[in-house]
């Protein structure tokens, strides 16, 4: 299998940042630029067949307390095991040894020059890399190389070794990649070309699914994300992940959008406990009615609020919303109190200090509104300032849509 049609899109370059990608308005590309950091995660870890053999048990796997000496096996087990779990410098450790004891044995290589990567070490990870691509081509070994590609700035070789990683293999895996490269570098409709391709190839998964949602919101083609996010949840209704992707959307979006509400109270229910499950879900109700929310809306908002913050009382984002309930039934004494909870648990808050500085203003304490609107106004500036930096260091793809294909495959 590959590409259906091939992409008819090419990565030309990178320019500096000079305005986002994707639409909508700055609270709607905050969350697009939020859900694409989250859909970088969503790639699951590669994981070497060839190591299938291996403990998944480290008491198992452990008989000696260092690398064992003409042990290939026992050395490159423990390494893919603590590779698996995210420690990486001992993966290196035991990785090593087996290298030194096998230096022929490709899975191990690759093991060890991924170990390298996620240890932050992309110069040696790239020594082994070149010493794996003259075994000849693999996805693997193009995935790797991207991922090594972006770590050091080159973010245009990174997306085209993604792109003939998913030609060769296209894997979920690497449609995720690929997708997700693009997705980052703020090529949005490009990134939903690829994820959709990714579900057209494996249509049962919940990931792809939750990739190609956050894909759709980065195009403000919000109906779409949310009826994607929904199909993700139902295939996979135990995974919080879209659940959450779903979440963020509700909030960021000023209306309701269809098959939302009741995804998020199923999640609600399998979640009693979860602060963020009935935060997602009093956002949905509301976000179901006009400005204007009557009684009983606002009081079964309210409860699950108050569950948010009973759970978690540094959900500085339920303590806001608790607020605003307050607020807009015209009670500002009480909001006062609410809006200062918010602020003490999300001292950055900025809305919080915004709408606290209001609830002063109409209470006629002149004083604390100024100082509340003062702290907003510094707060602002600083995340201003910081968000402008990191847009800058994430460079955007310069695209090319005259009929370019992907590219085809060659050695490295």
């Amino acid at each position: 299998m590959q590409f259906a049609d091939d992409p008819r899109f090419t990565i030309a370059g990178i320019s500096d940042w000079t305005a986002a990608g994707g639409h909508g308005s700055d609270a709607s590309l905050r969350t697009s630029e939020a859900l694409t950091r989250d859909t970088l995660d969503l790639e699951p870890d590669a994981n070497p067949s060839g190591s299938a053999t291996c403990p998944q048990d480290e008491a198992a796997l452990r008989v000696a307390p260092g690398p064992q000496p003409g042990n290939f096996k026992a050395n490159h087990c423990l390494g893919i095991f603590y590779l698996r779990t995210s420690r990486y410098s001992e993966a290196v450790r035991y990785l090593n040894a087996a290298y030194r004891l096998d230096p022929s044995n490709a899975l191990n290589e690759y093991a060890l020059a991924n170990a390298y990567k996620k240890a932050g070490d992309a110069s040696l990870a790239g020594d082994h890399l070149r010493d794996l691509s003259t075994s000849g081509n693999t996805s693997d070994l193009h995935r790797l190389a991207g991922q090594l590609n972006e770590s050091l700035g080159d973010p245009v070789t990174a997306v085209h070794e993604f792109a003939l990683a998913a030609r060769e293999n296209p894997s979920e895996q690497n449609y995720l990649a690929w997708g997700s490269e693009l997705l980052y570098h703020r090529a949005v409709w490009q990134a939903r070309d690829v994820f959709a391709e990714g579900v057209r190839v494996w249509p049962q998964s919940a990931r792809m699914l939750t990739a190609l949602g956050a894909a759709l919101f980065a195009c403000a083609l919000y109906d779409d994300a949310a009826k994607r996010l929904c199909q993700a949840v139902d295939l996979d209704p135990g995974n919080s992940e879209s659940y959450l992707f779903m979440g963020r959307i509700v909030v960021a979006v000023p209306r309701p959008l269809p098959c939302i509400a009741q995804r998020l109270a199923a999640f609600h229910r399998r979640n009693p406990a979860n602060a963020l499950a009935d935060y997602y879900l009093a956002m949905s109700i509301v976000k179901q009615q006009p400005s204007s929310v009557d009684s009983s809306v606002r009081q079964q908002a309210a409860g699950l609020l108050h569950d948010a913050v009973a759970v978690d009382p540094h959900c500085a984002e339920a303590w806001l919303e608790l607020g605003n309930l307050q607020a807009r039934s015209g009670d500002y004494a009480s909001a006062i109190q609410l809006y200062t909870n918010a602020v003490d648990a999300g001292p950055t808050l900025t809305e919080a200090w915004y709408r606290l500085a209001i609830a002063f203003d109409r209470t006629g304490q002149r004083d604390k509104a100024r100082a509340a609107f003062a702290q907003h106004d510094r707060i602002e500036k600083q995340q201003a300032a910081e968000v402008e930096k990191q847009r800058r260091e994430i460079k955007q793809f310069v695209v090319s849509s005259a009929g370019a294909s992907v590219p085809d495959k060659s050695p490295n």
